[in-house]
This record gives structure tokens, C-alpha cells and sequence, in this order.
């Protein structure tokens, strides 16, 4: 393997494997959902049209009202996920949210065929029938890091966050003639804006702890990884992104498990199993070209990044 292929590779890699820590910066900052996912648009969105500005990308940007406007939906669908991720972990696990998450490109491909009239294979029914049985089966049998069964409350409002994310994958869709920085830019910054008033009901953390976790989510887990992502996933196989994307729910899994104590069940860990082979698999055979669009179209943060350049 060339140099030139190694970097993208290490790149996703390390993109995937921060993404799987996310729900442990997330818990240990202490902070109300809203609160955490206000800092990560601040801090994240801040260093983001740093780098887009240094890059000379936003400096010559001109956006149409349109394309404006679909930034601004999709920036609120963006930070909607983050925010009921972020309260889901509470609720249920981070392991159980991150996997339940996972539910997101399933949904995206039936949006696409609701609103923009795109066929769904046979094959993509069956896998979102065999994913959604797997969450039914976790809802059953997972517990929680007391070891009581987690609330349904936190189940859904991971479903609820998935949603939200394949509606800004879907709004990013629209947009994939935009750099993919500048538009995580324009969704960060919007981001911000509208969590702004709420941290009059939900403030930052007071401890210099819980304020340096989250300039760790701003800095790390969002402008670095993007910049991570989006300067390799172009240069790498469909393929290859797929089975790395794995990387993200493992991660997430083994933090849990490592540094508070989550032990899932056999059913738990057998219907965790079913959603990402649903979820996560890389499609075949009756693939539609629009939902192989969508899925080269998409991250695992909910912006678009740019189709594969051969």
C-alpha cells in the first residue's frame, strides 16, 4: 500500500475511532444535552470558519437564498441530533444509544424514496426489517451501567436523533455542489445561534473540568475530526469507508464496557450485532444509483462529504 493511500486510510480510521468517544467527553463534561451540543457548535464551528477563511473558501463563497436556506434547515436538524444523542446516553448507555443511532442510513434511503420518489430494493427492506428487530430486541433486554434495564425514553430519543440526522443528510443532499467544510461552518454557526438562549435554562459546567471536556468536543471531536474526514473519505472505496464506519459503534461499545461497566446481555449484544450488519453493511446487487448517492453522501456527523474522485 502507497503513502498515498495509507493517509486517507489512517485518516477515516482516526475520525471513526474518535467519533466512539464521544458519549464518554459527553458524560464526563457533566453538562445538560443542550448545553454540551451548544459548545460543540461554538468551539467546533468557530475553528471551523477559521480553517475555511485560512483555506480562502469562505472569503469567495457567494450562496444563493436557497442554498442558504437549506444550510440553515439542515444546521437545525444537525444540532437537534446532537442534542438528543447527547440526552440519550443519560437515559440508556452510550453503547445502546450509539448502536440505536446507528439506525440513520436506513431511515435516510426511506426519505429519499418518500419525498424524492427513489425506488427501495427488496434488499435494503429486509435489512431495515432485521435493524429494527435488533432494537426492539435491545429495548428488551439492555440494562444500564446500575444494572436496570435502560429507560425507553433513551432508546427513542436516539431513534429520534437518527431521524434527525438522516433529515440533515437528506437537506445536505441538496447541497452537494457546496465544499462540505464550508457547510458543517454554516450548520455549526447556526448551531450556536439557536442553542444559544437556552443556556439561560441549561448553563455551561462552572468546574474548569467539565469546561475543558468540552473544549476537547469542540476542538477534537468536531473541527479536527471533520477536517480528518473530509480530507480522506474521497480518496478511499465506498467499501472501504463502510467497513471502517464500523470503527464508530465498536469504539463506543468497548468504552463502555472499559470505563463504566456496561455488561450487555446476550440478546443485547445479538440485536447490536443485527443493526450495524444491517445498518453499517455496504450495499449490493439492487442498489438503486440515488441511494448509492445517498450513501457516499453522507458521515457519521450528518453533513455531506465529497463523492470519491477517481
Amino acid at each position: 500500500m502507497t503513502n498515498s493511500e495509507t493517509r486517507p486510510l489512517l485518516q477515516w480510521s482516526a475520525a471513526m475511532a474518535m467519533s466512539g468517544t464521544i458519549g464518554a467527553v459527553v458524560l464526563e463534561s457533566g453538562a445538560a444535552a443542550p448545553a454540551v451540543a451548544f459548545a460543540r457548535c461554538f468551539v467546533g464551528g468557530a475553528l471551523l470558519v477559521i480553517w475555511c477563511f485560512a483555506r480562502g473558501w469562505l472569503p469567495s463563497w457567494r450562496p444563493s437564498k436557497r442554498d442558504l436556506g437549506l444550510a440553515v434547515l439542515g444546521g437545525l436538524f444537525l444540532v437537534g441530533n446532537w442534542v438528543l444523542l447527547f440526552a440519550s446516553y443519560a437515559l440508556s448507555s452510550i453503547s445502546v444509544s450509539t448502536v440505536v443511532y446507528h439506525t440513520q442510513p436506513l431511515i435516510l434511503v426511506g426519505l429519499a424514496a418518500a419525498f424524492l420518489g427513489e425506488k427501495v430494493a427488496k434488499s435494503h427492506l429486509a435489512r431495515a426489517a432485521v435493524a429494527f428487530g435488533g432494537v426492539a430486541l435491545i429495548s428488551l433486554s439492555a440494562h444500564g451501567e446500575d444494572g436496570k434495564p435502560v429507560q425507553l425514553a433513551g432508546i427513542g430519543l436516539a431513534l429520534g436523533a437518527a431521524l434527525l440526522y438522516a433529515g440533515a443528510s437528506f437537506v445536505a443532499k441538496q447541497l452537494k455542489h457546496i465544499r462540505p467544510h464550508l457547510l458543517a461552518a454554516v450548520q455549526t454557526t447556526v448551531g450556536a445561534l439557536v442553542l444559544a438562549p437556552l443556556l439561560l435554562v441549561t448553563p455551561l459546567p462552572t468546574n474548569p473540568q467539565g469546561l475543558l471536556w468540552l473544549v476537547l468536543l469542540g476542538t477534537v471531536h468536531t473541527a479536527l475530526m471533520y477536517v480528518l474526514m473530509y480530507a480522506s473519505i474521497g480518496k478511499l472505496p465506498t467499501t472501504t469507508v463502510a467497513l471502517l464506519s464500523y470503527l464508530y459503534p465498536v469504539v463506543a461499545v468497548l468504552v463502555d464496557i472499559a470505563f463504566y461497566g456496561h455488561r450487555p446481555t446476550w440478546p443485547e449484544a445479538l440485536g447490536m450485532l443485527a443493526v450495524l450488519a444491517a445498518a453499517l453493511s455496504p450495499q449490493r446487487g439492487g442498489q438503486s444509483k440515488g441511494n448509492a448517492k445517498i450513501s457516499r453522501a453522507t458521515d457519521p456527523c450528518g453533513t455531506r462529504t465529497p463523492a470519491r474522485r477517481s
